[in-house]
């Protein structure tokens, strides 16, 4: 959960079939309103039309990306609750919480006075900026990871700080920023147990310094950044037995994409046979795979 670059990541883990869940209430950049929705998840709120907004014929939610708005107040609610509701029963049995700081600069909302997770392009005139302090941050959260390990004992949290730079917010405050997050997540490594820190921002820094490793906005990471990153991940995270299933999965995937010049072939069609056969082999091993875009891929040959 947590910015764009816990996107880029998490897709990485989704592509090998890692039995994970994303950003379940969309991109959200600042930490106290990832503090916030981790909450929402414990308690199991169900999001209502006071939840909501009408703004420019779409429904939205200040707790949501706009992935979520809709012109239907009801789907709109609909969307939200399902999403909602299966990170709850997720969130109660996984094994790791990954999450990615982006920035701490956040929003209030004036006519509430609440927090926002996402702006939805209102005037900035309905919003007052702030800077969260790295106390404000860390009192979030030593709020929070107790009554996290409560509903889920066996959790750890790695956390991340973002490499995308705000550069929006201006050098001098994106960099203001960062150091603000840098020093909560600090803090809060220190007080709480099962808490670890994942360097991605300090590899984009320090180790990936050429542009290339950057997108055309030479602010977000590029493929070949992100799977410098993920393959550092994986150094550090990602065990021996999974790193195995991460090569019997690219070989499927490989295999599915394949495509022929003819394929009506004797050799195509067993070809197909034998992905099939090495796709029944790992589901069998490891029945959290899920091969099935694959399998509706090769059964349309």
């Amino acid at each position: 959960m947590g910015s764009c670059f816990a996107d880029n990541i998490g897709k990485i883990m989704t592509g090998y079939k890692f039995p994970v869940m994303l950003n379940p209430f969309g991109t959200m950049f600042n930490p106290a309103s990832l503090a916030d929705n981790i909450r929402n998840l414990i308690t199991g709120k169900e999001f209502t039309p006071d939840d909501l907004l009408y703004h420019n014929g779409l429904w939205i939610s200040f707790n949501h990306y706009t992935g979520y708005t809709h012109p239907n107040r009801d789907k709109c609610l609909l969307s939200i609750n399902n999403s909602a509701n299966t990170a709850s029963a997720w969130l109660k049995h996984c094994d790791y919480l990954l999450l990615t700081f982006g920035t701490a600069w956040a929003y209030l909302y004036n006519e509430t006075g609440k927090l926002v997770a996402n702006c939805h392009k209102l005037p900035p005139s309905s919003f007052t900026r702030m800077l969260l302090e790295p106390a404000d941050i860390v009192a979030q959260y030593d709020a929070l990871l107790p009554v996290l390990k409560q509903y889920n004992p066996n959790i750890r949290v790695i956390f991340t700080l973002s490499p995308v730079r705000h550069w929006s917010d201006g050098a001098v405050s994106n960099q203001l920023s960062k150091s603000m997050l840098h020093c909560s997540i600090h803090e809060i490594l220190k007080k709480h147990d099962s808490t670890f820190y994942f360097p991605a921002y300090e590899i984009f820094m320090d180790e990936l310094r050429d542009y290339r490793f950057y997108a055309a906005d030479m602010l977000h990471p590029s493929e070949q950044g992100s799977n410098y990153v993920w393959e550092r991940f994986c150094d550090t995270w990602v065990d021996e037995p999974a790193k195995k299933i991460m090569a019997g999965v690219t070989a499927i995937l490989k295999a599915a994409r394949h495509r022929p010049l003819h394929t009506n072939t004797t050799s195509h069609k067993k070809f197909h046979q034998n992905t099939l056969k090495q796709i029944q082999h790992l589901t069998t091993l490891y029945p959290f795979l899920d091969f099935s875009n694959e399998i509706a891929l090769l059964q349309l040959e």
